[in-house]
């Protein structure tokens, strides 16, 4: 494996700065990544070679130590629904293969601005509506790890791009864990930030606006280190006037001088992994030898927050998706997905019972600095098992329901790999109170420091 697709975006950039790599080398030995591995993965559906080439031409020759960007001359991939100007923003639909955006979204000129290069667009399920990654136009994305196992969806092309090697940097977005499942199925890390943080904004038909569950989704980096991370967020960031609910708001606060970390063991009903249950003890023991107070406890509501979550989602999203969108498995999965989890209750109901909860949680996450818990309560399951009949609302269940607190109550949260575990990655999911993404990615650079990223990997065969 070349050693360049090893690094992370910023140890990438550093080593451009100081001219050890010109750009041109760095994009090239991606390039040459995904030659060697996307055939087998599918994980990238557009290769930009040309215009990365001439991109990294240019960054080589503008480079200037004292004015270019964070990620002046890194390759970076873009999730196909996320607007792009030059590729169509798919939304993995035949009927959108040549949607082509008239202009980028904001997050995408800002990342352009600090000088990252786009490579590829990468797979999603049909409109991100699952927790695996395959649609008619682009086929399946397979898991690195295990091909029999999903990748994760819905941003899963970028999860097994990363993986890989063949990108060390990818945006996707979040409606119900789309950047933390994959993370968590292929053992990279992921911030989902707060609602508002990084604008939202899509510029072709029908999609524009989802409604009410516009609340729930944000775009945000993916990535193979936490300090990717946390630049991604900073340069990402900030208000836009098409996204009502963007804000600009402070990246860093106060650290308390006792912090608090609250263990989750137990969500709900469900019996925890004994792997995810030790990677969650593992955390903790870091974090107290850092000098961190850690109690076993419970998180508030959780089954309320995921029913809340599932009926205002069936209030907005899957009402403003036509049926005749989707091929007829995913439709019928969809129809199943909205009747589990909905519930007699109308929307003003739903939206105060959401206000409830949030003022809860954020009692929670001042009394403690972050809680750490699972990313998915239950393993990495067989590609379709969630398309299946008989068990998929079970296993569904079990992924969503430490997801969801993310989303319904719009809290950031960091998905961290953790080591791996009968061939198959382990991870752990830290939330920490709303706009305080500086605490959950604080948390989860102390525990990679100590404990190194599982990627990238050569594909299992």
């Amino acid at each position: 494996m070349n050693e360049l697709i090893r690094k992370t975006a910023l140890e990438l950039a550093d080593l451009i700065r100081k001219k050890e790599v010109s750009s041109r080398e760095v994009v090239e030995s991606h390039l040459t990544r995904i030659k060697e591995v996307n055939p087998e993965i599918n994980a990238i559906t557009i290769v930009l070679e040309d215009s990365a080439l001439k991109q990294a031409d240019k960054a080589d020759e503008s480079l200037n130590v004292d004015t270019s960007g964070p990620f002046h001359g890194v390759p970076i991939t873009i999730k196909e629904n996320i607007d792009f100007v030059g590729t169509p923003t798919t939304n993995g639909l035949s009927l959108l293969a040549d949607s082509m955006p008239p202009r980028n979204t904001p997050l995408v000129d800002r990342i352009l601005k600090a000088g990252a290069i786009p490579i590829g667009r990468t797979n999603m399920p049909e409109m991100g509506m699952r927790l695996d990654t395959d649609n008619p136009l682009r086929g399946r994305t397979f898991n690195p790890w295990n091909k029999e196992n999903t990748p994760g969806g819905s941003s899963g092309g970028e999860g097994a791009a990363i993986a890989t090697g063949m990108s060390p940097f990818g945006i996707g977005n979040d409606i119900g864990g789309s950047l933390r499942n994959p993370a968590y199925c292929c053992g990279i890390t992921a911030l989902k930030p707060s609602i508002g943080r990084i604008p939202f904004v899509r510029t072709i038909a029908p999609f524009e606006d989802i409604g009410i569950s516009g609340a729930f989704l944000s775009d945000g980096p993916m990535a193979r280190s936490v300090k990717d991370l946390k630049m991604g967020l900073s340069i990402m960031s900030g208000r836009h006037i098409d996204d009502p609910q963007s804000i600009d708001c402070p990246l860093e606060g106060d650290i308390p001088d006792k912090p608090k970390v609250a263990l989750i063991k137990q969500v709900s009903d469900i019996k925890l992994p004994e792997a995810t249950i030790r990677e969650i003890d593992k955390a903790g023991e870091i974090l107290k030898s850092k000098g961190w107070q850690v109690d076993e406890v419970e998180a508030p509501e959780v089954e309320r927050v995921y029913e809340i979550w599932g009926s205002i989602l069936n209030h907005g999203l899957l009402d403003v998706l036509p049926e005749e969108i989707f091929k007829p498995e995913t439709a019928a999965y969809l129809k199943r997905f909205s009747e589990a989890t909905s519930e007699d209750i109308a929307l003003d109901e739903a939206l105060l019972e959401r206000r409830r909860l949030r003022r809860s949680w954020s009692a929670f996450l001042t009394d403690y600095t972050v809680c750490v818990g699972p990313t998915w309560s239950n393993l990495q399951w067989p590609i379709d098992m969630d398309l299946n009949p008989e068990l998929g609302d079970e296993v569904l269940r079990k992924s969503f329901m430490f997801i969801a607190p993310g989303n319904c109550l719009g809290i950031p949260s960091v998905a961290l790999p953790m080591g791996i575990d009968n061939g198959l990655p382990t991870g752990i999911q830290i939330y920490s109170e709303l706009y305080r993404e500086d605490l959950c990615l604080h948390a989860a650079e102390l525990i990679q420091n100590e404990v190194p990223c599982p990627t990238p990997i050569d594909p299992k065969r």
